[in-house]
């Protein structure tokens, strides 16, 4: 009767160090993406650009560049 609960205890501590020691989630090493084109595309159309403006807009604004 000893023996199985000390293995008890023994399985109660081991699964709570385990857990304990499990370490937390690392960031991603992936840049944190910028606004989509979808968005990007949108302010475009609100501020009314065509042609190159608009493309270097989107440009700018997919790179994260102040607009």
């Amino acid at each position: 009767m000893k023996i199985i609960t000390v293995f008890t205890a023994i399985a109660i501590v081991g699964c709570g160090a385990a857990v304990a020691a499990a370490a937390p989630a690392a960031p991603s090493a992936t840049p944190v993406k910028h606004a989509s084109l979808r968005v990007c595309n949108k302010q475009a159309d609100a501020k009314k650009l065509t042609g190159p403006a608009r493309a270097q807009f989107v440009k700018d604004c997919r790179g994260g560049k102040s607009p």
